[in-house]
């Protein structure tokens, strides 16, 4: 799962993300690679209609050469900035992951496609429910 929690003035909150299930074939992706996230970032650059400024954690992904010269040949509208390691509390993003496992936390799924759906199920709710975004990101005192 790869998930970007938007927020504009006075607008609602919104949450994009894309799913990618592996089944483990050989010639098949295991997670999200840098065209992943850099699709992701412009679809979302597409639905929500202006520039992004991007707050990104540390995965070691985020760091890669290809990912920052996409950033850079598209600052126009894109400005990332960095979220210090290790600082998951500063990270909307962590919250929703949190609300999505804390409901599916106890499901018996029969395969993989079973806990997908249940995923694409529970973010398609917090989509629905800006409250819900905007609880994720609240900081703790």
């Amino acid at each position: 799962m790869a998930g970007l929690t938007c927020y504009k003035p006075g607008e609602r909150s919104r949450l994009i993300y894309r799913i990618r299930e592996s089944r483990g074939r050989k010639d098949e992706p295991k997670g999200f690679g840098r065209r992943d996230f850099r699709d992701l970032i412009v679809r979302a650059r597409i639905q929500l209609g202006g520039p992004i400024v991007l707050v990104w954690d540390n995965v070691r992904l985020h760091l890669t050469k290809p990912l920052w010269e996409f950033i850079t040949a598209n600052s126009d509208w894109l400005t990332v900035f960095q979220l210090p390691t290790c600082a998951p509390d500063l990270n909307p993003q962590e919250g929703i992951w949190s609300l999505v496992k804390r409901d599916i936390g106890n499901l018996a799924a029969a395969d993989l496609s079973q806990i997908t759906r249940a995923v694409k199920h529970r973010l398609k709710q917090i989509q629905h429910h800006p409250d819900l975004v905007n609880g994720a990101s609240a900081v703790p005192a």
